[in-house]
């Protein structure tokens, strides 16, 4: 029963999409069936998948239907944290029925074995260049949300034997420890020694982006396009 994990799927299947993502560069060429493949080959039945944000282009829950569809047909247990461009996430309880093999990670946490998925999309922190006054509020917002999932797991792990939590987050959680952001301060307060994250796309960024141990937290980038289509294996 193993744990995989990617960001950025990017799935546009529904009628009238316009969505290539090869403009972006040689990696996201026919991504979907490259994943497809990898994923099938990969991941069995009884393992879980994390999909860490972007996950549709879909502007409305009826269009992203299509890929959520797509993501249902493969093997495993999916679970899924919102990213920025995910703008048809809406209703919790509503997502959180539609499938029988896909839970919608939102305030909450996932148990899978002792190990357990907690995470939130977060936002730009304040040591990143682009971080303005009107991000303030949605920054504060973002940490709210993950420390509820991360006191969810906290409550959930109590009754595991050898409980492990690991995060997820669609945004990078910190970018200058220099600076050091609200996301990484939770991780810290709460244990969590492995952390993956999404969004950081293209070669110049991947080499920048933050990734090893960080003052007590490992951060590992699960971007698709980083990955070169494959799931990462996190727990065997």
């Amino acid at each position: 029963m193993s744990i995989h994990a990617i960001a950025d799927t990017h799935l546009a299947f529904f009628p009238g999409s316009d969505k290539p993502m090869d403009v972006f560069g040689s990696r996201w060429n026919d991504h979907e069936n490259r994943l497809k493949e990898n994923w099938v080959r990969q991941v069995a039945p009884e393992d879980t998948v994390v999909i860490a944000g972007d996950i549709s282009w879909g502007i409305k829950l009826q269009e992203a239907k299509y890929d959520l569809d797509w993501i249902h047909t493969l093997p495993g247990r999916k679970v899924l944290i919102k990213g920025n461009h995910d703008l048809w996430w809406n209703g919790i309880r509503r997502l959180n029925s539609l499938y029988d093999d896909i839970r919608f990670l939102q305030y909450d946490c996932v148990m899978v074995g002792s190990i357990c998925i907690c995470g939130s999309r977060g936002w730009l922190t304040p040591d990143n260049d682009d971080f303005g006054a009107e991000d303030e509020s949605i920054y504060r917002r973002e940490i709210l949300r993950l420390e509820m999932s991360l006191e969810a797991g906290k409550k959930a792990m109590m009754d595991a034997e050898d409980p492990v939590m690991i995060g997820f987050m669609h945004y990078p959680p910190v970018i200058d420890m220099r600076i050091g952001s609200g996301f990484h301060d939770l991780f810290r307060k709460y244990g969590v020694k492995d952390v993956y994250y999404g969004h950081i796309h293209g070669e110049d960024s991947f080499k920048t982006a933050i990734q090893g141990d960080v003052d007590g937290v490992r951060y590992h980038l699960i971007s698709l396009d980083y990955l070169d289509c494959r799931p990462l294996i996190i727990s065997e």
